[in-house]
């Protein structure tokens, strides 16, 4: 589990934000907060790329 959270506090978080947000927005909340994790890997990326290339270019 990602920073030790255990099973326990992985429950109580599911169970927090199942109270705050009602089951009709968590499919959409869960949608979103992938869209953006796969926005930002996409963006880093680029980035990385990017900045391998100008590297290469810079060794030449």
């Amino acid at each position: 589990m990602p920073m030790n959270i255990g099973i326990t506090g992985f429950i109580l978080i599911a169970l927090l934000a199942l109270l705050l947000f009602g089951p009709s927005k968590l499919p959409q909340l869960g949608k979103a907060i992938g869209t953006t994790i796969r926005e930002f890997r996409s963006g880093t990326k680029e980035w990385i790329e990017s900045d391998d290339s100008k590297t290469e270019k810079d060794d030449k």
